[in-house]
C-alpha cells in the first residue's frame, strides 16, 4: 500500500457520496484485534488522499457498544492515517446549543461500561495521558473548515458518552446538565482514548440533532428526529471537510505524535513476544 493518507473521517457513509471526491480505492484490513466496521474508502478530496470509515458500519447494523473501536483506530494507524475527524449525532445538553448547531468540544467525559478502552493489556502496560483529549491543533482546524461553511458551530464544551444503545431517561439527562456538561452522545469514548494511544490527532464535529429529553418544551429525542436532522446537515458536513482538506496543516504542531513517550511502564525485556508482536505498529519506535 503507497498511498500517502495522512487524514480520516469517522462517520456515516453518507459522507463519502459527496461531489469533488474522487478516485476512490476500497480496503479491507484486518488486525490483530479483528476487523473494522466497515472496509476503508480511500478518495482524492481538495488534493488530499483522505480515508472514510462507517462507524457503525455499512447500512447501520453495529450499535454502539458492538462498534470494534480498537479495530478501527489499528487499521487506520496501519494505512499511515495521522489526523481523525469523528463526524457525529449528538444531543444538547444546553439551551444555547440548538438542533441543526455544530459543535467542536474541548472536553470529553467517559460513561460507557461495557467497551474495550485500550490497545495495552497481556503484558504490556501504558498509562496514557488524555487531560486534553481531543488535539486542540485538529479540532481548531475542523472550526475553522465548518466556519467557513456559515453554519452556526460553537468552540468548546464538555462532550459525555454514554454507553446506548438506548436514549437517556430525564433523571440522567438532567444529571448530566447539573454536572456541566454541554452534549451528549454514545461513541466518542473509546475512540477519542485509542487515537491517543495509536498517536494520531483527533477532533470531532458534533453535529446537535435534539435537545436529549431534559428540555420541557421540546419532544423527547426520537431515531426519526435524528435522521431528520443528520440528513438536513450532510451538505454542511461535506463542504466543512472538504474545507478541511484543502487547508489541513499536515505539518502537526502537538503533542500527540508523541503521546506514548512517557507512557509505557513495563520493562521491555518481560513483555510477552506475542504482545510485543501485536502492538508493533504502535510501540515499535519506543520499544
Amino acid at each position: 500500500m503507497t498511498e500517502n493518507i495522512t487524514l480520516a473521517v469517522i462517520g456515516g457513509s453518507g459522507l463519502y457520496n459527496m461531489d469533488g471526491l474522487e478516485n476512490t480505492v476500497e480496503y479491507k484490513v484486518d488486525t490483530p484485534f479483528g476487523e473494522p466496521s466497515a472496509p476503508i474508502i480511500v478518495g482524492s478530496l481538495a488534493g488530499k488522499r483522505v480515508a472514510f470509515l462507517a462507524r457503525h458500519g455499512i447500512g447501520h447494523h453495529l450499535n454502539p457498544t458492538e462498534v470494534n473501536y480498537r479495530a478501527n483506530i489499528y487499521a487506520l494507524k496501519s494505512l499511515g492515517v495521522e489526523q481523525i475527524v469523528s463526524v457525529s449525532a449528538c444531543g444538547s445538553l444546553r439551551e444555547d446549543y440548538a438542533p441543526g448547531d455544530i459543535v467542536i468540544p474541548d472536553q470529553l467525559f467517559d460513561m460507557t461500561k461495557d467497551r474495550k478502552r485500550s490497545f495495552f493489556e497481556d503484558g504490556l502496560v501504558a498509562h496514557v495521558s488524555v487531560a486534553d483529549p481531543f488535539c486542540p491543533d485538529l479540532s481548531a482546524q475542523i472550526l475553522a473548515a465548518v466556519q467557513e461553511t456559515g453554519a452556526t458551530v460553537h468552540k468548546g464544551g464538555s462532550f459525555i458518552t454514554i454507553e446506548g444503545p438506548r436514549f437517556s431517561t430525564r433523571a440522567e439527562s438532567n444529571i448530566y446538565r447539573a454536572w456541566g456538561m454541554s452534549i451528549i452522545g454514545m461513541t466518542a469514548s473509546p475512540e477519542a482514548f485509542l487515537a491517543r494511544e495509536a498517536e494520531i490527532c483527533y477532533g470531532v464535529m458534533a453535529h446537535v440533532t435534539d435537545y436529549d429529553v431534559w428540555h420541557v418544551s421540546e419532544a423527547p429525542v426520537t431515531v426519526e428526529m435524528v435522521i431528520q436532522t443528520l440528513m438536513a446537515n450532510t451538505a454542511t458536513a461535506q463542504a466543512a471537510l472538504q474545507n478541511l482538506a484543502r487547508n489541513l496543516n499536515s505539518e502537526r504542531n502537538c503533542t500527540c505524535e508523541n503521546a506514548l513517550a512517557n507512557a509505557l511502564i513495563t520493562q521491555p525485556s518481560v513483555v510477552p513476544s506475542k504482545t510485543r508482536e501485536r502492538l508493533d505498529l504502535l510501540v515499535k519506535k519506543y520499544l
